[in-house]
């Protein structure tokens, strides 16, 4: 928990301040709730597999900086919200891969990790650590899969959604069948519900549609870098530094600023002067993956 704190307030998500407005609490299912001043989140610690609450806090952090910094003027209004949940996910996806997964942030809070821990990962090299954060493996849980897998698990709800409405599946089929998905995309056997079905909350809310956002943030999460790269050439090396300061500037500036005053296609093409295009995000995972695995 107290690691978790540290790094909302690396990503600038204050819940420690009087006038913080933030809180994080334990809950089965991570999520961001709130509005402006009262943004809250939640995760689940694991004992035995801390990664997920880090990364689900790293996650829910974009969207709680996203809410927080809407413009006040707005406040209430149509236009005082976000553009769209696929912008929303770029948010959380991009401070939780980009940033949360990169090199450059654990090469500065690593040290950190390893003085809370004790001597549990005392003998851990950097290398490891990012290559083991990530490691490409096909997984049965859709929030703890790595950057290159994760789309397998939006793709497999979207084609189940689209057969549910079309009535071609019925609610007592689905997790049958959701588990025969799992193993013809991703060729893992899923053994319960609660690792299958129900391990999200959208349906259960009533937020069928809403899994392709994930997609469609990381979509624009990989065009907002290429065009965050050209205005801050040296994000890496303040990252490396313990800095998200620029970088949170310029989300605020390009994205969080505009709230809901364009659609996504016009905000995409105005922050990086193009049409929406998956290339930038392929780019980000190709540059990524061969400089990991040196191909």
């Amino acid at each position: 928990q107290k690691i978790g704190k540290l790094l909302a307030e690396f990503i600038g998500y204050d819940v420690t301040s009087p006038k913080s407005g933030g809180r994080i609490d334990e809950t089965e299912h991570p999520f961001t709730t709130g509005y402006y001043d009262d943004v809250r989140i939640t995760t689940h610690y694991y004992p035995n597999r801390f990664a997920s609450s880090i990364f689900s806090i790293m996650h829910e952090g974009g969207h709680a900086i996203y809410e927080q910094n809407l413009k006040r003027e707005w406040m209430f209004q149509p236009v005082g919200e976000a553009c769209s949940m696929g912008f929303h996910e770029s948010q959380s996806r991009f401070v939780e891969n980009i940033i949360g997964k990169s090199g450059g942030f654990w090469s500065y809070f690593l040290p950190t990790l390893k003085k809370m821990t004790g001597n549990v990962f005392s003998d851990l090299t950097l290398n490891k650590f990012v290559h083991a954060i990530n490691h490409v493996k096909p997984s049965k849980i859709r929030i703890e899969a790595d950057e290159v897998t994760y789309g397998l698990h939006v793709i497999i709800r979207f084609n189940l959604e689209r057969d549910l409405f079309a009535e071609k599946i019925t609610i007592d089929e689905l997790p049958q069948v959701w588990n025969e998905n799992y193993r013809k995309y991703l060729g893992v056997s899923v053994e319960n519900d609660s690792e299958g079905v129900m391990q999200d909350t959208h349906w259960a809310s009533g937020l069928y549609g809403y899994f392709p956002s994930y997609a469609l943030g990381n979509i624009y999460s990989g065009q907002l870098l290429s065009s965050l790269e050209n205005d801050l050439h040296d994000w890496r090396s303040q990252i490396a530094m313990g800095n998200f300061r620029n970088m949170k500037h310029w989300l605020v500036k390009n994205v969080h600023d505009y709230g809901n005053l364009y659609s996504p296609p016009d905000l995409i093409k105005i922050i990086t002067g193009k049409e929406l295009s998956v290339n930038p995000h392929l780019n980000y995972l190709n540059e990524k993956y061969s400089r990991l695995y040196e191909f």
